[in-house]
């Protein structure tokens, strides 16, 4: 018996692990969305006694708070050991890449960079790719190889 350090992950192959998955993905969408906002909080208080400690250089980083919260939230949650966010764990997803690898941190902050770009430039649309697609896939899914697949 050998110990297999990068074990597959591989997306199942049933149709029924990705019925529904569009409006739970919406659903989980808003829901971690709120924990980010909530993040920020407590965020912004550290920044702001790191902008004292080092005379006011911390307060250039106010600007950025929000994107820099998601993207450590979201990379640590959807590169973490479960591969989903507390809303995809709450709505019952997770994400699962298409070559069977483990998602990881970097993985994850591109997924969500290519999202916020994508989402800028094709605004509602971006959803409507998920209706066509196999499996549910948005336009950023299909570029990173990532698929949204139910866990229950």
């Amino acid at each position: 018996m050998s110990l297999n350090p990068s074990p597959l992950y591989a997306a199942p192959d049933d149709w029924r692990a990705y019925s529904g998955v569009l409006s739970r993905r919406i659903f989980a969408f808003i829901v971690d969305y709120i924990i980010v906002a909530l993040l920020c909080i407590p965020a912004a208080v550290v920044l702001f006694f790191v902008s004292i400690l080092t005379l006011g250089l911390g307060f250039v980083l106010y600007p950025a708070l929000f994107i820099i919260v998601a993207g450590l939230y979201f990379g640590w949650t959807l590169g973490g050991p479960y591969q989903d966010s507390p809303g995809m764990r709450a709505m019952g997803l997770t994400m699962v890449r298409v070559d069977g690898r483990r998602m990881d941190f970097l993985t994850a902050i591109v997924h969500l960079a290519l999202f916020w770009i994508l989402n800028s430039v094709l605004t509602p649309l971006i959803l409507l790719v998920g209706i066509f697609t196999d499996r549910s896939r948005l336009v950023h899914d299909l570029l990173l190889g990532t698929v949204i697949a139910r866990t229950a």
